[in-house]
């Protein structure tokens, strides 16, 4: 059984962590965070999270005795920088799920992982990153080919997201980049915007109603057109990525991993 820590518990990704880490049989939540001043703290976790109390309330710190064996961390970005400082200090291997970070933020992660296990993907769900190898397949199969090939990547995330384009867009392009070559990226048109030059990678961001998340890649050449689409109904594929990632990652050697590695793919 592995012991995890939910960095962000209270939040909707942390409730659902919480919901479904608690009644998974191979592993035990035996820490609950949040930021100091959240006004939930003390509550147990599951009553937050909408299921039946787990005997582990949200808490602003954690103690030195609590045995965590993996932290997933999907919350904020300053709460992910915290989360990364103190799995780094304490030894404790990382799931790191929050997206929107700064470079400054990204690297703070690389550096962990010079001391710690980290796990680190823009997206956590089994089919998107199966989809991320199909895009780099079709990429490196249509790389060359007579009339060029137009990349564009669409996302659809619900009207809270506050990052634009997804992290989970932005990876997809850099996939699709390293396999085809393209060394431009266009976020959005307007005006008189000339031809469009196949260097470039376009992304659109749409943030409508509840989407939990969809993604459409588009690959479009004279004639015909290829397209990926990868769509969530709900946000429990991310959370079962994140817990399949945090047994994976636990009693692993310091390094940088992606789920790419969690899924064999």
């Amino acid at each position: 059984m592995t012991r995890i820590a939910i960095h962000g518990a209270a939040g909707r990704m942390g409730q659902r962590l919480v919901a479904l880490g608690s009644q998974a049989e191979d592993l035990q939540v035996v820490a609950a965070l949040e930021y100091a001043q959240h006004p939930k703290l003390g509550t147990d976790a599951g009553i937050v999270a909408g299921v039946e109390e787990i005997g582990m309330p949200l808490t602003g710190s954690l103690d030195v005795d609590v045995d965590v064996e993996a932290m997933i961390d999907f919350s904020v970005p300053a709460g992910a920088e915290a989360a990364t400082d103190l799995c780094a200090s304490r030894g404790i291997p990382l799931v790191m799920a929050t997206t929107g970070l700064t470079p400054e933020q990204e690297n703070k992660i690389r550096a962990a992982a010079e001391k710690i296990p980290v796990v680190w993907a823009p997206n956590m769900s089994t089919a998107v990153n199966l989809t991320m190898k199909l895009a780099a397949m079709a990429g490196d199969t249509l790389k060359g080919v007579g009339g060029g090939v137009d990349v564009e990547i669409i996302d659809r995330h619900h009207r809270y997201k506050e990052d634009s384009p997804s992290g989970t867009a932005l990876k997809f392009g850099q996939v699709i980049a390293e396999s085809m070559g393209q060394t431009e990226h266009v976020h959005g048109r307007e005006g008189i915007t000339g031809q469009r030059s196949q260097n470039e990678i376009g992304y659109h961001a749409l943030r409508v109603g509840d989407n939990p998340g969809e993604h459409t890649i588009v690959f479009s050449m004279l004639g015909e057109t290829v397209e990926l689409i990868v769509r969530a109904s709900n946000r429990d594929c991310y959370a079962q990525g994140a817990l399949t990632a945090a047994k994976f990652v636990a009693g692993k050697p310091a390094g940088l991993y992606s789920m790419f590695d969690v899924l064999n793919l």
